[in-house]
């Protein structure tokens, strides 16, 4: 596995997704918040919907907010608890997800006396792809060949 330099801490989105979660995950249905500063300096944030089926995660639904918002390349991410647990790292679905959509993307992870923002592909080492095990992907690498 490939280590990178550490990235600065962007303790402003963290602040914002802690912010989400203070004031806007109530009950069961919301307890997870996140915020992602897209390319251009704003900063996205959302909340998960909990549900017994499977509901999107807060990581998942900032993706959509943030499209919805035109902001389309997002250069980091953070996920924070509801009822001050803290910076909460991305599970593995969304770790695929968000490789899959933004494949130089920064995730805040650590517990708050060791922060640190890592590329995603760190998160999700020996990763599959998606888009490298298309049908049409292979027959054009196959083609080239």
């Amino acid at each position: 596995m490939t280590t990178h330099p550490p990235h600065p801490v962007d303790h402003e989105l963290i602040e914002a997704a802690a912010h989400i979660a203070r004031t806007r995950c109530r009950g069961d249905n919301h307890t997870m918040a996140a915020a992602a500063r897209a390319r251009d300096g704003r900063i996205i944030t959302a909340v998960n919907a909990y549900h017994f089926t499977g509901g999107p995660c807060a990581e998942l639904v900032v993706i959509g907010t943030a499209a919805a918002q035109g902001a389309y390349d997002l250069d980091t991410i953070v996920a924070v608890g509801d009822r001050e647990r803290g910076v909460v790292p991305p599970c593995g679905r969304c770790r695929q997800v968000l490789l899959d959509y933004f494949p130089t993307l920064k995730v805040i992870v650590g517990k708050t006396d060791d922060l640190r923002a890592v590329p995603i592909t760190e998160l999700l080492p020996e990763t599959y792809v998606w888009a490298d095990h298309q049908l049409d992907q292979l027959d054009a690498e196959q083609q080239a060949q």
